[in-house]
């Protein structure tokens, strides 16, 4: 797996390097991003790190849920629709949804500085750099079995460091607590106890390692009484995913992830999608011959809206 690691890495470097070489310049020999992605990037297995959200998924206690709901006309379009009509297939031809949020700190996600700090870039101030990383797994799910608020420590990384080398600069750093797995029991997933990372190895993977980010299971970064360590990372201008899902389908060492999120201006958090990449010879995930994307998958049934607002295929 160490290999794999180092071929990965050196697809980053390659990548990076490319971009001085213009494209009107590259020659049959010059392996441009093209190849990367028709010899690495389109065989390799891709995994969901995301929970899909909706009105009932875990928040925060102080926030409430979201509201889904058909979206409504909001003007007269002669001979087409009134305002406040309800689009519908029949009728218009399309529909469309309202999503009425308490918070942008919902789902899986992505905080910037801003969330707790009045000097801290937005959402919107995030660079494009962000894209695509490689991914390091520091499983600590065995622990948390044992002691469910077990966090994260230095001892934990230097553990991985030791079985796989240094975590790479600019890496994102995912601590794995299969936490994820009680996503569905809305009342214990917030519940005290619950696994996170102790500040010594945030302030170790910052500033020892120079990550660009770590991600957690869980809704918040601790269970101190004070988020310590969610206070540190926002208030020196570090961000963090929340609420990742799938880290015990992802290799712990090998993968790329890319890091996708909505851009609201000046968001103060960001509804996130992270994807593993990882190599082709990995057990879990589907390549793009398994799952192209176009055209989808004809759903089994009509779309119809559950109680919740949420769209659904429904044998009606």
């Amino acid at each position: 797996m160490k290999k794999t690691f180092l071929t990965i890495f050196a697809i980053v470097a390659v990548l990076v390097s490319l971009i001085s070489v213009p494209i009107h310049q590259a020659t049959s020999q010059t392996p441009t991003l093209w190849n990367i992605y028709k010899n690495t990037l389109k065989t390799a297995k891709y995994v969901d790190l995301t929970h899909a959200f909706n009105p009932t998924i875990p928040v925060w206690s102080g926030f409430k849920g979201a509201r889904f709901k058909p979206s409504v006309a909001g003007t007269n379009i002669p001979n087409y629709s009134q305002a406040g009509q309800e689009y519908t297939y029949k009728t218009h031809g399309f529909i469309a949804t309202a999503y009425e949020f308490p918070t942008d700190q919902y789902g899986t996600q992505l905080d910037p500085p801003a969330h707790w700090n009045e000097y801290g870039a937005t959402i919107s101030d995030l660079p494009p750099t962000y894209a695509v990383r490689p991914l390091v797994i520091i499983d600590i799910h065995k622990k948390v079995e044992v002691e469910p608020g077990y966090h994260a420590t230095v001892e934990d990384i230097l553990a991985w460091e030791k079985k796989y080398g240094t975590i790479p600069e600019g890496s994102v750093v995912m601590i794995r607590s299969d936490w994820y797995k009680k996503w569905s029991d809305v009342a214990r997933f917030n519940q005290k106890p619950f696994p996170g990372i102790t500040l010594d190895a945030l302030k170790f993977l910052h500033l020892k390692r120079n990550i660009l980010f770590h991600g957690h299971e869980p809704l918040d970064t601790d269970t101190t009484p004070t988020l310590e360590g969610e206070a540190w990372l926002l208030r020196n201008h570090y961000t963090q995913a929340e609420g990742v899902a799938n880290l015990d389908r992802v290799p712990e060492t090998g993968a790329l992830v890319a890091i996708g999120f909505a851009k609201p201006e000046g968001g103060t958090g960001g509804f996130a999608r992270y994807i593993a990449i990882c190599p082709s010879n990995w057990s879990y995930g589907v390549s793009i011959a398994e799952a192209p994307g176009a055209p989808l998958l004809k759903q089994p049934y009509r779309l119809q809206r559950d109680a919740n607002g949420v769209l659904k295929p429904t044998r009606s």
